[in-house]
């Protein structure tokens, strides 16, 4: 018979996560130190240091026989950025969690935009500041306090953990998760587990937790846009002879319609309904300076549901350095995102279709690096989504919402080929505040406790069925 009395148990819980947040805290900030951005031009080095750094923390522990990094190919002769990988068997008759979470990083960006240095951790009220410190370095470290505080409570009570646990930190998340099915395929014995939480998501803010139901997929793409063999004088050709930069603007409008929705044709949206949500707080939260939003329907319809078409990068000759002169040829990258329940293979074509049928005054096009990424919807009726929104509540002291995401996680969808019997849990420790991606990136440390005291609950639920 088990020594860990239920009716303590909870607050044996909250005891032990508030203790630990200082060390937490503190090896959060020493993850967030290391640079560790996983794009091919950054310097691998740093993705190695940080793997390291987060082998030991899982190797700190006790819980695991072996905690090793691994790195596969992307392509031949490619490599892909190091993931840590472990593994702790479960008990006859006990179930298996495994735990993901990634060390990688996005690039900080221009540090003058970034009111403390991107790579030197500050504290600011309740919030840590650093590029990492919320996505996904705290989602690691979610995953490390939440184990520690299972591990202290059943060795004070002289208990054997029947959970079985396993781990993926990965380190090329933010640069496509390369060689992810590789490491799902070289591990598939240590990662096969009844239920899979993916720590790197969204809560609808620091005081209401949520889970991630549903998830937009992606397509990515350069395009380049030729309409002269060569530069000519703005003065002697201009408005005869078309230049690439008005193909190009002409050609992109083509893509939305007034109102700033997707103009594509195949481009569909998912019908679900979407809890309310004050379209003056999204203004606020993005910074829209003219207050006005794009589309139509509820707000969170636009950003779960519906198709969205963003215009990220340009290849054009800057300011400082134009001349009078008709460019020849303009290169843009092109970031969808698609509608769950969408193919995303069938949008790419709809979307490369578009443009070929809407090329104005002759144009040649070129398309490259063309990416896709599978949207996602969660299963709501297995006990897993019961479990943790029951363990959310008790954390955070408030329901969770069910909520889609904007953005994509297109990996989920390899996790599902190939474990199609887990069920598979989206949690996170970002909130609206967060800025991920962008600088001055934050983690809300109350936020980071509460979710760590979620995800030890749902695991002590799960250890302590008889």
């Amino acid at each position: 018979m088990s020594k860990i009395d239920p009716a303590e148990l909870a607050e044996q819980l909250r005891d032990r996560v508030q203790l630990g947040m200082p060390h937490t805290i503190d090896r959060l900030a020493r993850l967030v130190r290391i640079p560790s951005v996983s794009w091919d031009a950054f310097d691998p080095a740093h993705v190695a240091e940080s793997a390291e750094r987060v082998r030991e923390l899982f190797e700190g522990t006790g819980l695991f026989d072996e905690v090793s990094v691994h790195q596969y190919e992307i392509s031949e002769g490619v490599l892909g950025q190091p993931g840590v990988i472990a593994r702790r068997p479960a008990a006859e008759g006990w179930p298996t969690v495994l735990l993901y979470a990634h060390h990688d990083v996005q690039p900080q960006g221009s540090d003058d935009k970034w009111d403390t240095p991107p790579f030197e951790p500050t504290l600011i009220g309740d919030r840590l500041y650093g590029r990492g410190a919320s996505d996904d370095k705290a989602g690691v470290l979610l995953h490390v306090a939440a184990l520690e505080a299972i591990r202290d409570i059943w060795e004070a009570a002289g208990e054997q953990l029947g959970l079985g646990i396993s781990v993926f930190i990965e380190g090329e998340e933010e640069n496509g998760s390369g060689s992810f099915s590789k490491f799902l395929d070289a591990h598939r014995d240590a990662l096969g587990s009844d239920y899979i939480i993916v720590a790197d998501s969204d809560n609808a803010s620091v005081d209401v937790p949520a889970l991630t139901v549903a998830l937009r997929g992606n397509v990515t793409f350069n395009l380049t846009v030729r309409t002269l063999r060569h530069a000519s004088h703005s003065g002697m050709f201009g408005g005869a002879a078309p230049d690439a930069m008005l193909a190009t603007v002409r050609l992109l409008n083509t893509l939305w319609n007034d109102d700033g929705s997707v103009a594509v044709a195949g481009l569909e949206s998912h019908d679900a309904p979407v809890p309310e949500h004050d379209e003056a707080k999204l203004i606020e939260e993005a910074g829209v300076i003219g207050g006005e939003l794009l589309g139509s329907g509820p707000v969170l319809a636009r950003t779960w549901y519906q198709p969205a078409i963003t215009v990220t990068g340009i290849d054009a000759p800057d300011v400082a350095n134009a001349s009078n002169t008709l460019i020849p040829e303009v290169r843009v990258r092109v970031s969808a995102r698609i509608a769950p329940g969408t193919d995303a293979d069938a949008a790419a074509e709809a979307i490369l279709d578009h443009l070929r049928a809407n090329t104005p005054f002759g144009a040649e096009l070129e398309f490259d690096s063309l990416g896709t990424g599978r949207p996602f919807l969660v299963d709501v009726d297995g006990d897993g989504v019961e479990r943790m929104r029951t363990a959310m509540t008790e954390a955070w002291g408030a329901e969770p919402q069910l909520s889609g995401i904007g953005g994509s996680i297109p990996f989920i969808a390899d996790l599902v080929d190939r474990f199609p019997h887990s069920q598979i849990l989206v949690t996170g420790v970002e909130d609206p505040a967060t800025r991920a991606h962008s600088p001055n990136e934050s983690q809300h440390l109350g936020v980071l406790h509460r979710a760590i005291l979620a995800e030890a609950w749902f695991l002590a639920d799960l250890a302590t069925q008889e």
